[in-house]
C-alpha cells in the first residue's frame, strides 16, 4: 500500500469520516467502495468530490475513508470535511 501523504477527520451531526489522501490517480474509496457506489445520488457525489474539484487536485490523489454513523447527508458532508482537512 502505498504511503500516506494527509489524513483529515471530518465531521458532520454524528457522522465522522476518517480520510486518508495518497499519491494517485484520482481514486476514491469509502468505507472500501467506489464513492459512486457508497453515495449513489449524484448530488453526494457532487458534496464529497468539491474539496478535490476546487483546487483542480482530483487527479492528483487518491482519497481512502472510513465512515461511520448518521444518513447518507452527513456521511458525504462529513467525508467533504475531511478531504478539505487533509488538503
Amino acid at each position: 500500500m502505498a504511503e500516506t501523504l494527509y489524513k483529515g477527520t471530518g465531521r458532520r451531526k454524528t457522522a465522522v469520516a476518517r480520510v486518508r489522501l495518497l499519491p494517485g490517480d484520482g481514486n476514491i474509496t469509502v468505507n472500501g467502495r467506489d464513492y459512486r457506489e457508497y453515495f449513489p445520488r449524484p448530488a453526494y457525489q457532487k458534496v464529497v468530490s468539491a474539496p478535490l474539484n476546487l483546487l483542480e487536485s482530483a487527479s492528483r490523489y487518491d482519497v481512502v475513508v472510513r465512515v461511520e454513523g448518521g444518513g447518507p447527508t452527513g456521511q458525504a458532508d462529513a467525508v467533504r470535511h475531511g478531504i478539505a482537512r487533509a488538503l
